[in-house]
């Protein structure tokens, strides 16, 4: 009998973790109906010196951390291989790793395992770029050893059909340095699910993320960050922007902070920009605690519509009320884009947003 069977129970859209996803849209990724295509659409694009790229047997690979995803349960059950990028203790990459993917089409979908693993103070930036048409269920595990340093960027840029489901979860030891940077501005549906796990004292994250849904898009990010050790630092920082008949955003933040856990610090901040009407953006912050010995938790969550001061002293200057929204939005993006260091894809991304910026407002 599978794990699957024994387990998990498909869901119904009654279950907290899946209440405001439109179950119809997943394509059966959810109850085992989707029609899975043999594919490994992910490459390295460029690497270096101390880095390594292999895809391993399922079976060689270490085994996951837990989890009570249907999706993810089913895509280790059904993935072959693990496609494992390893950055060699005490090597600094100084150089971006790239990881891309090729599109695929959208008849059948891909089940993709991906494991990330860092040596002993190994320092590395790794890219995965997302582009053109997927139907994608995929599971992203990483491995930080002690005194580890990594940035991950995940950039959703997929043509208006696709569909991208995935978990990213991170397991961080002592000292260690964990900074994810989210980006989805395609798809028809993302759904993903940043999550951290603290193994060992003085370890730190940060998780980011931008998202920008237009008409009839649907875009979910639940992050979870779990302080299971003392001293150990935690930031989470999401912006979204939404615009057109039947945008939809949901934004969970899940910090717990176990009775071992003393000396935490985190805070989670969401703030959304409705930018007309029909649009919708749910945001939920959660924090559980359970010891009182903390440096400090706290979060945050807004969501509004333009700043009409903002566009009236644009507009007093001359700039057209097109133009004006356009500088609103960079600006709201601005903070947490301009954190991927790389000017060339800061710059994509920005124009991608002005462009779906531009077809909304038409």
């Amino acid at each position: 009998m599978s794990l699957l069977t024994t387990n998990y129970l498909t869901p119904t859209g009654r279950e907290e973790a899946w209440r405001f996803t439109p179950l119809k849209r997943l394509g059966g990724l959810h109850d085992g109906t989707a029609k899975v295509g043999e594919r490994e659409s992910l490459s390295l694009k460029s690497a270096a010196p101390g880095v390594k790229f292999e895809r391993i047997s399922r079976e060689l690979a270490p085994s996951p951390a837990d989890t009570d995803d249907v999706v993810i349960a089913r895509v280790r059950e059904g993935a072959h291989n693990v496609a494992t990028l390893t950055i060699a203790a005490n090597t600094e990459v100084a150089e971006t790793i790239t990881l891309s993917r090729s599109a695929h089409g959208l008849d059948s979908a891909e089940f993709s395992r991906v494991r990330i693993e860092l040596g002993a103070h190994a320092r590395a930036t790794v890219i995965m770029e997302n582009t053109g048409d997927a139907f994608l269920a995929e599971d992203v595990e990483f491995a930080l050893a002690p005194g580890s340093n990594l940035t991950f960027v995940s950039l959703q840029e997929w043509n208006t059909g696709s569909t991208h489901l995935a978990k990213h979860h991170a397991i961080v030891d002592r000292d260690a340095t964990f900074k994810s940077i989210t980006v989805t501005v395609g798809g028809s549906l993302v759904r993903l699910l940043p999550s951290v796990e603290f193994i060992g004292q003085g370890a730190s994250c940060e998780l980011l993320g931008v998202y920008f849904a237009t008409e009839g898009q649907f875009f979910e990010h639940r992050m979870f960050v779990d302080h299971k050790v003392p001293n150990a630092k935690s930031r989470v920082n999401y912006k979204g922007a939404l615009a057109g008949q039947g945008a939809h955003t949901v934004w969970i933040g899940d910090v717990f902070i176990r009775a071992a856990a003393e000396g935490t610090d985190t805070y989670e901040l969401n703030r959304n920009l409705l930018l007309s009407d029909g649009a919708r953006a749910d945001s939920v912050p959660n924090l559980e605690i359970e010891t009182g010995e903390i440096v400090g938790a706290g979060h945050a969550s807004t969501t509004g519509r333009f700043d009409d001061e903002q566009l009236f002293y644009l507009m007093s200057r001359g700039i057209e009320l097109a133009d004006a929204r356009r500088l609103v939005v960079r600006g709201f993006f601005n903070e947490i884009v301009t954190e991927i260091g790389d000017v060339l894809i800061q710059d994509r991304l920005m124009a991608r947003i002005d462009d779906e910026l531009a077809k909304a407002a038409s």
